[in-house]
């Protein structure tokens, strides 16, 4: 009786993690979307995946020199390391809720394809957090990050800061293809984990690391 209590109070407090979290991705989505974006196509999108990937991978050395006890994972200590080195002056709070968010499997460890999507938040987030964060987070990585939230912004259409089925088959429609409706189903339900049929950005980013050819089988290659 009292583990099923105990479970449900630890999906309570995800719950809640997550919807603060998301309240504020979908407030800045909301603010980045209207300014517009300067993708024209899905397929530009595509064009960008093997640069992309390039950036990604060179991630690995950042992520390998922050898992300290070389074990494939960041745990919640070594996270708050890593932004103490990276300069990153988020809360306490701030770095526990990214953390759960991101560690998907709930392992209390976030892999490779976990640390990406973490840092592509903080730099969506750094501005809203209460950091002062003047300078880049990562001068070679910003402009990849800064890819992946214009082709989110392109994809949400109504500019409310998530991506419904219909704005992804508007946005793949427009590449011509007579599979389209198929290819834009699919790559919708590659993003919408939790089947609720809005997809935050966390979410997108979690597919498009895959899209990419990055996952959490990485880390156990080259462990």
């Amino acid at each position: 009786m009292g583990g099923v209590v105990s479970g449900k109070t630890e999906s309570l407090e995800t719950d809640i993690v997550e919807s603060k979290l998301e309240a504020k991705m979908v407030e800045v989505m909301q603010g980045r979307a209207s300014k517009g974006s300067s993708l024209k196509s899905f397929n530009s999108i595509i064009l960008k995946f093997p640069k992309i990937d390039t950036s990604f991978r060179k991630c690995k050395d950042i992520f390998k020199q922050f898992d300290e006890d070389r074990n494939g994972t960041v745990d919640q200590e070594e996270l708050k390391h890593c932004f103490h080195k990276l300069e990153v002056n988020f809360t306490e709070e701030e770095i526990n809720d990214l953390f759960q968010a991101c560690d998907i499997n709930e392992d209390m460890g976030i892999k490779f394809n976990e640390f990406i999507v973490l840092l592509c938040l903080v730099y969506l987030l750094k501005d809203k957090s209460s950091a002062i964060q003047a300078e880049p987070l990562m001068p070679n990585l910003d402009s990849t990050f800064e890819t992946l939230v214009d082709a989110f912004v392109f994809l949400d259409k109504n500019k409310d800061g998530y991506v419904s089925k219909t704005e992804m088959i508007q946005a793949i429609d427009e590449t011509g293809e007579r599979s389209s409706g198929r290819i834009a189903m699919k790559r919708f339900e590659e993003m919408d984990w939790d089947k609720n049929g809005m997809v935050n950005f966390k979410e997108f980013l979690f597919a498009f690391t895959g899209w990419v050819g990055i996952d959490d089988e990485d880390d156990d290659e080259e462990s």
